[in-house]
């Protein structure tokens, strides 16, 4: 196949763990030819989404910058690639949300995109779970402080995230004697104008914010337990947080069995759900990650998986 994935500059990737790269990796071990390009160089041109694209060639090089060497780029018709896999991290901004809709028009004019740009849009990261009422803990999303300060006189001890970020960051824990409420809510709604999530705090989070990946529908049996650091909340990676690998527990495998078809049959060929304890808090599907951690520690190829997976929806 010739694949064409959408991401950040590759010279940013830590193969060592990027999700992205262990797709790629595998696509390219399976003889498929692999072009790249940034949200950026995507455009519409007489009426046809296009994308100025590089091949991408492996190296023998595993580390530093050098895993990796380009041919020159050249302008290519998305409907001209068996599949395009968009991998941009977020935040979901307007400019990402003007590729999902170059998306759309390049899927009307026959390109097969993953995950769609119409599930991209419908499916906020946060926003998502309240389409799953009967596995979250108690929510509210508001922008108005009297909201949430009433939120937090309820249930005492909450966390704050905005609606469009990634990593953990902007997230905050919040009890009633905290000193910094009202400067906390007012920095994140940025003074009442922006909508931001509350949620019951989880004490479960001290075992681990557990990203379960679904491919095509299907869980993939382990998942990673991202486990805070010492006097952190936060269990992202990215804030310090350190993966373990599990088995999916019977709850686990009820979230995951539940929302694989629905999210399937909207167009997500691949979403990470964000699970503590017994709760569904995120439903990642902009750039889901844990490949490298959940494959080095399961001994499941979950590349592999997923390469499967977008083999089969490409055919289709």
């Amino acid at each position: 196949m010739k694949i064409l994935v959408v991401l950040d500059p590759l010279a940013s990737l830590k193969i060592y763990k990027d999700t992205s790269y262990a797709m790629m990796r595998e696509a390219d071990l399976r003889g498929h030819l692999l072009f790249t390009c940034g949200a950026e160089h995507l455009r519409i041109k007489d009426g046809v989404v296009e994308a100025q694209a590089a091949q991408l060639h492996f190296t023998d090089t595993q580390s530093g910058h050098d895993w990796y060497a380009q041919g020159d780029s050249a302008i290519t018709a998305l409907k001209d690639f068996d599949a395009v896999i968009m991998r941009k991290d977020p935040p979901f901004d307007q400019q990402y949300f003007y590729a999902t809709q170059l998306f759309t028009l390049a899927e009307a004019q026959g390109a097969k995109i993953f995950n769609r740009g119409q599930a991209l849009r419908d499916f906020n990261e946060k926003l998502a779970i309240l389409k799953f009422p009967q596995f979250t803990a108690p929510t509210l999303v508001s922008q108005q402080e009297s909201d949430i300060r009433e939120f937090l006189a309820e249930h005492g001890d909450i966390i704050l995230k905005p609606l469009d970020g990634m990593g953990g960051t902007g997230i905050f824990r919040l009890t009633t004697t905290d000193p910094n409420v009202g400067s906390i809510i007012e920095t994140l709604t940025a003074n009442g104008t922006v909508s931001i999530m509350a949620q019951r705090y989880i004490a479960a989070i001290k075992e681990g914010d557990k990203r379960i990946l679904l491919i095509d529908g299907k869980p993939v049996d382990w998942c990673l337990a991202r486990i805070p650091k010492a006097g952190e909340t936060r269990g992202n990676l990215a804030a310090g947080g350190s993966g373990v690998a599990r088995p999916l527990t019977a709850r686990d495998r009820e979230i995951a069995e539940a929302l694989g078809p629905q999210l399937a049959a909207q167009g997500l060929l691949l979403v990470g759900l964000d699970v503590i304890g017994e709760n569904l808090t995120e439903v990642n599907v902009t750039s889901p990650t844990c490949f490298a951690e959940i494959t080095a520690q399961s001994g499941i190829n979950v590349a592999a998986l997923f390469i499967d997976a977008l083999e089969k929806h490409a055919k289709q």
